[in-house]
């Protein structure tokens, strides 16, 4: 896929875009249905692009905190939008500057520049300076520079549309089966196994300790059942038990998400992974010593392979 950076205006373009507009954090069903809609639209000449910005507007413009974080990084991204059949994504920098671009800039000034045939964006898409424009004011500026444009509507799950704002929340509190409903898959942070303190070694449960996952939103502190993926040409699956918070137990300081994968022996250092969190056991506790801390993840193990049908 073609990845190009943008900061200000985009720039200019000979091919025939059809373009989707937004930020595709997680690529959920929502967005899988205006990935559709371009597969529909496009014709063979026609490149398929994403328009996704490089940060949550709610970071760069109010600082809220939980909005640093996102479902999945760009790697990530840019890799489930090829497979959705994408030609092309324009990373546009959003920054403070950026979001005084009025609605007629933005389509009159960067998308005329782009040679776009068709607009795709989800029904309740807001653009420009104090989100003053709306999916309809989009299509009546895009008539001027001869694009049509497309206004999907949202998916809905149990009386509520998908969003990438309710499967944060759900990451948060735990609820991964309610996250994976809305994304199509579970939830999953790619890292790489780094050597940490070796403490699980030593109690009989080695684990691999998962670096680089620092831009991801982080899931409830706690036990969750899930799945390993070794990266590679030929991807490799291992049930796993995962420990994601401050392991108080052993005087931990920070977050950190920890893989015990079950039936496996072998040293995976420097490897990259994914970890993917199917269902929450139980919450992070304080136990009273490291023996306490053992029996639990005795008993862990032993329902995780009871949920699987696995032999105890």
């Amino acid at each position: 896929m073609e990845l190009i950076e943008v900061q200000g205006r985009p720039p200019e373009n000979q091919e025939p875009v059809v373009l989707i507009i937004g930020k595709m954090d997680g690529v959920h069903l929502g967005h899988q249905s205006l990935l559709k809609e371009a597969e529909k639209l496009a014709r063979p000449e026609d490149k398929v692009a994403v328009y996704g910005f490089s940060d949550h507007p709610k970071w760069v413009l109010r600082g809220e905190e939980s909005f640093k974080y996102g479902l999945s990084t760009l790697e990530d991204k840019l890799a489930r939008l090829e497979r959705f059949g994408v030609d092309r994504y324009y990373h546009v920098h959003f920054t403070k500057e950026y979001a005084k671009t009025s609605p007629d800039e933005f389509v009159l000034e960067h998308l005329n520049r782009m040679n776009i045939q068709h607009v795709i964006v989800g029904e309740d898409f807001r653009f420009g300076k104090g989100r003053g424009s709306d999916a309809e004011g989009l299509a009546e500026l895009c008539r001027e520079i001869g694009a049509g444009v497309s206004i999907v509507p949202g998916v809905m799950l149990h009386d509520s549309k998908v969003s990438s704002t309710d499967i944060r929340t759900h990451v948060s509190n735990g609820r991964m089966e309610a996250a994976q409903a809305m994304l199509g898959r579970p939830y999953e942070v790619t890292g790489f196994v780094e050597k940490g303190e070796q403490l699980g070694r030593t109690l009989g449960y080695p684990t691999l300790n998962v670096g680089g996952i620092d831009d991801y939103i982080k899931a409830k502190p706690g036990v969750y059942l899930g799945l390993v993926k070794l990266v590679q040409d030929s991807p490799e699956y291992y049930y796993t038990l995962i420990s994601a918070g401050y392991r108080p137990t052993v005087n931990g300081d920070s977050y950190k998400v920890e893989a015990y994968l079950l039936d496996f022996s072998g040293d995976l250092y420097d490897r990259k992974v994914t970890v993917q969190f199917l269902r929450h056991l139980r919450d992070e506790e304080n136990f009273d010593g490291v023996d306490a801390l053992v029996t639990q993840m005795q008993k862990d193990e032993q329902k995780a392979r009871r949920i699987l049908g696995l032999p105890e």
